[in-house]
This record gives structure tokens, C-alpha cells and sequence, in this order.
């Protein structure tokens, strides 16, 4: 593992030599760096006993929502004692930065600020686990800048503070990986807000979930199979497989077993009924995100509007009798 790392280590510091950003990059990869050779793996945060309600927050990524399905149903099929309240309020286009292109969506709304909506949600949805995946958005697809990476760790402290005060716990997850063939550039800024995130585990005691260089290697090492392997053909929003290897990294950073799965049938191995489980809770996810976005008040254009709550409430209810039904207790 140890010699991974140092491997790993000596290619950034390489490639960054020539780089007229080598002051800024050097600390934050040494640090990482550093840290990670004393741990040696990865961190373990088990979901708190007494959480029951688990809230995701994060862009369209997050919204898309492949990858909260898959850690729903897992966690259904393994632990349907736990009986889990799992929300996922990701939104299009959000930041933590404030920033937006002067042209984004062809100059028709500026990127949404999770700080025009975040005490709303915190106060109404009341959850005990906060999960936040920010980051892809929030150096707005241009080159390093070091004012735009003041704004991304200012955003990411203040929504830190704020959840914590609120009671909830919070676990930071860092950004999925650019694709480096979409632009170099931008890929090299996720690599640095993600060092900068992680090296937060150890600055600030916070809890960070890493997936942005687990998934670089996995594309990397896919490319030398297969050079048009993509997970995201945008560059930007990961495909089926990119949502699966997602899934499994936060839930090892969870403590969870996943195993070697390569598919999502192998990761839901447990039991036979699991893809009927995993549509099912497709159903509920996508009611449950609609419905609290809208009553949670967002400025986001573009997002249908969801049911009434009472009225969702009551469908996802009849949903979860069905998932009891299919995920007895042992």
C-alpha cells in the first residue's frame, strides 16, 4: 500500500515541477501525502447508531441519483433492521463556491448557491447524516485560479459549520474525476480541491470520504484496456458503471463489505429479490427528491415539481411495505 502511495506521490510531484502553480500543489499533495503514509487505508465511518434519517446534498450528480439508489438498496438488503430514512436532495448546477460562468445554461440562470437554500432544508428535513458531495462545479470549468479555491474551502467550511450546528453529523465525499480528454486543465483542479478536501481529515478531524482518486486509477488503468473507455462522456456525469464504483467507495467508507462486486447484481448479492428491491426503491427515491425539493424552495429552473408531501409521504409508504415485504428480518 505504502509503496502505491510513494509511486502515486512521486508522479504528481513530476508532473508538477513545471507548474507555475508547484507552490500551492506542493503542500497539499505533500500533506496528503504524508498523512495517508501514517494511516495507511482508508477511513472507516460507520454510519452513528442512533441515525436514522440520512440526507445527501450535491449537484446534478447527486440528483441523478444512480449512485444513492444503489447505497439504498444495499443498505435495505443488509441492514432492514435499520430501517434507514435515505433523501437525496442533490440539485442541477449547485456550487458551495457562490461562482457561476457569465454564459452558463447559454446565459439563462446563473449556477444555483446551496447557501440560498440550506438552512430551509436543515430545518425541515431535520436529518441526523448529512452526506455532501460538492466540488465538480465549483472551479466553473476553467483553469486553477486561487481566488476561485478561497471561494470552494470557504464554501465547504461555512456548509460544515452549518450542519453541525444544526445537530446532524456530516461526511464530505470528494468530487467524481474529470475526464482529463474533456479538458486537462479542469481535471487538474478537481485533483487539487480533492487534496485539499482530504488533507481536511487530518487539519480539521473532518470526515472525508475519498472516491475522485480511486476512480482516476480505475479510469486510468480501464483506459489501458480499452483507450475509449469513458465513465462520463461529458466529461462530467459518470454512466451506470461510474455510479456503481461511487456506490462502493462510500460504502466502504461506511464500513461496509462490497467485496470485489463488478456489477450491481454482485454488490445486491444477498439476496434474490434484490433488483426487484433496487426498482422499487428507484420508485421511492425519485418521489421523495421531488417532493422535498419543492417543498424545501429551491431557484433552480428546470426541475419538475414534485408532489405534496403528504401525498408523497403516503405513496412511498405503500413502496416500503412492498421492500419490507421482499426484505424480511432475519
Amino acid at each position: 500500500m505504502i509503496l502505491v502511495i510513494f509511486s502515486n506521490f512521486i508522479r504528481i510531484i513530476f508532473s508538477l515541477m513545471n507548474s507555475q502553480l508547484w507552490g500551492v500543489k506542493y503542500c497539499l499533495v505533500l500533506l496528503l501525502f504524508i498523512s495517508l503514509s501514517f494511516t495507511g487505508s482508508a477511513q472507516d465511518y460507520s454510519i452513528p447508531p442512533e441515525a436514522k434519517r440520512i440526507l445527501f446534498l450535491g449537484n446534478s450528480i447527486t440528483y441523478q441519483g444512480t449512485f444513492v439508489n444503489y447505497i439504498d438498496a444495499y443498505l435495505s438488503l443488509r441492514h432492514p433492521d435499520k430501517d434507514y430514512e435515505i433523501l437525496n436532495l442533490g440539485l442541477p448546477s449547485e456550487t458551495v463556491s457562490g461562482l457561476s460562468e457569465p454564459n452558463h445554461a447559454d446565459g439563462k440562470f446563473p449556477r444555483p448557491d446551496l447557501l440560498e437554500r440550506l438552512d430551509r432544508v436543515l430545518t425541515q428535513v431535520a436529518p441526523d447524516l448529512v452526506i455532501a458531495n460538492y466540488g465538480m462545479n465549483d472551479g466553473i470549468y476553467l483553469p486553477f485560479d486561487e481566488e476561485r479555491f478561497d471561494k470552494f474551502k470557504k464554501g465547504m467550511n461555512w456548509l460544515h459549520q452549518v450542519v453541525e450546528n444544526s445537530g446532524a453529523e456530516i461526511i464530505h465525499i470528494t468530487p467524481p474525476v474529470y475526464d482529463e480528454r474533456k479538458g486537462a486543465a479542469y481535471a487538474n483542479v478537481l485533483d487539487l480541491y480533492s487534496d485539499w478536501l482530504i488533507s481536511q481529515r487530518y487539519t480539521q478531524d473532518w470526515k472525508v470520504i475519498d472516491l475522485h482518486w480511486p476512480m482516476r486509477k480505475e479510469l486510468e488503468a480501464q483506459r489501458q484496456l480499452d483507450p475509449e473507455f469513458a465513465f462520463a462522456k461529458d466529461g462530467v456525469h459518470p454512466d451506470e458503471t461510474g455510479h456503481l464504483l461511487m456506490a462502493k467507495e462510500i460504502l466502504l467508507g461506511l464500513g461496509e463489505i462490497v467485496g470485489e462486486a463488478m456489477t450491481v447484481e454482485e454488490l445486491m448479492s444477498t439476496s434474490p429479490h434484490a433488483m426487484e428491491v433496487l426498482k422499487l426503491i428507484e420508485q421511492r427515491q425519485e418521489i421523495l427528491k421531488l417532493a422535498w425539493l419543492t417543498a424545501t424552495g429551491h431557484i433552480r429552473p428546470g426541475i419538475p415539481d414534485g408532489l405534496p408531501m403528504e401525498e408523497a409521504e403516503k405513496t412511498v409508504k405503500d413502496i416500503g411495505l412492498k421492500i419490507q415485504d421482499l426484505t424480511p428480518l432475519p
